[in-house]
């Protein structure tokens, strides 16, 4: 059975039990457009303990907002109560909640392209919000007042964006001014929440359009500052015939494939450091912006609640992202280093995307795949001629030196001037024990 076929199952299960139930929200809205849906929610008058009750596996992760997750063959559907919300004093939460119909359920939710129920069993759709309508249009509008809808739960307004560049529909203008109102309370949402719809833009469809609109809405600004500073700051124009940095930014985005967190926040991130060296000399210049890029991306990072490991991969990229134009000039050690990063192919990418977004000059990129692809594990990363415990043994004594002495050896091994033990011993003798 499909996830679709199970959660069908779930709202016959409970109409049958003489309990009304629909399938709810974006589940409905994708299949009125005709695209898989991979989530599926549940929309019902039984109460939670009637859901606990009725189902074998029930998880109770929400049931003072009267909702149950029921499990199916390892799948989770989320079973919610028809309710009413009151009250959000933190911005996201409601701090109350009324068991209500069908129809105040739906004028509760965000926007009318989310506000749909539907009925497998009679087939019919229940829209009492223009939801279908909206679909046809291509519009996102909030379901009801948009000051109220972005009040209740102010990551709302991300949202919107989100499902904008995901659909490349257009956002309503009353939805939009609501948005622009109360982009500087986007802080009252805690920095996962905000670091979540963030990544579903940039590893989403459109990510250039969802960053775009962020900094029309005046969002862009207030969770990513940095990136927003980057508009109107000029680049040379035989390097970067096409604008300002922001538009390079935006470009560079619409190039990547396939993208994973790490990658496209390389790829937004990866030039913010200009907007801070910018000099004119005899052209324009941004000197070490990669390194003060990397330290601008750090504290982004943090800010975002980024784990450790994604953190220290984001800035790695953005330090980097300049290494593919003496790549074609490296010596072979350096290049096998490169290689042997385990980002190397995020790091490939970016600088695809990069070249893409300004001259279109993909040689630097084409010498380093072509590379790549020659070199062989082994040969990248080859087990070492020699370690520590060797030098201890030729009597030399622990400590800074050897970092130096088995760095200069992994070169040599790296370029081809050495193959064996023995040769690397006595090149150490000859280099350092004279």
């Amino acid at each position: 059975m499909t996830i679709k076929q199970y959660a069908v199952q779930i709202v016959q299960t409970l109409q049958k039990h003489g309990y009304k139930a629909f399938l709810a929200g974006g589940c409905v809205r994708d299949m009125i457009m005709g695209k898989e849906s991979f989530d599926y929610d549940i929309a019902t008058d039984a109460m939670p303990h009637d859901v606990i009750r009725i189902f074998q596996k029930t998880i109770p992760v929400g049931i003072q907002f009267g909702v149950v997750i029921v499990v199916k063959e390892g799948h989770n559907f989320e079973v919610a109560t028809f309710r009413t919300e009151d009250s959000y004093s933190d911005g996201r939460h409601p701090d109350r909640i009324s068991f209500s119909t069908p129809e105040n359920d739906v004028k509760r939710r965000d926007f009318t392209i989310n506000g749909l129920l539907y009925d497998p069993v009679k087939d019919e759709i229940l829209d009492y919000v223009g939801g279908r309508k909206d679909i046809e249009a291509g519009i996102v509008r909030t379901i009801g007042d948009p000051i109220e809808r972005f009040t209740e739960d102010k990551l709302r307004m991300i949202r919107a964006a989100r499902f904008a560049c995901r659909f490349h529909f257009s956002i309503h203008k009353d939805t939009q001014q609501a948005i622009m109102q109360l982009a500087p309370q986007i802080h009252m949402v805690s920095a996962e929440r905000i670091r979540e719809e963030l990544e579903k833009i940039i590893t989403g469809p459109n990510p250039h359009i969802g960053i775009k609109l962020l900094e029309e809405l005046h969002l862009l600004q207030e969770i990513l500052p940095e990136v927003s500073n980057t508009r109107g700051v000029q680049q040379p124009e035989n390097f970067h015939p096409e604008g300002d940095v922001f538009i390079h930014t935006l470009l560079a985005l619409s190039k990547m494939e396939n993208p994973s967190w790490t990658l496209a926040m390389g790829v937004l991130l990866h030039d913010i450091g200009k907007a801070v060296t910018f000099t004119v000399t005899d052209r324009i210049r941004f000197n070490l912006h990669e390194k003060v890029g990397a330290d601008m991306a750090t504290e982004i990072c943090d800010r975002l609640k980024t784990s450790t490991d994604d953190k220290e991969r984001i800035r790695w990229l953005v330090l980097k992202h300049l290494c593919f134009k003496d790549a074609q000039k490296m010596r072979l050690n350096k290049l096998k280093r490169l290689f042997a990063e385990e980002g190397y192919p995020e790091l490939a990418e970016l600088c695809r995307a990069d070249a893409l977004a300004s001259s279109g000059d993909l040689s630097d990129y084409d010498y380093c795949q072509e590379m790549f692809q020659k070199l062989s594990r082994e040969e990248v990363k080859p087990e070492p001629l020699i370690t520590g415990h060797d030098l201890i043994a030729m009597g030399l004594q622990p400590g800074p030196l050897f970092k130096e002495i088995l760095t200069k050896i992994e070169d040599e091994q790296l370029d081809g001037n050495l193959t064996t033990k023995e040769a690397a011993i006595e090149r150490v003798k000859e280099l350092f024990m004279k």
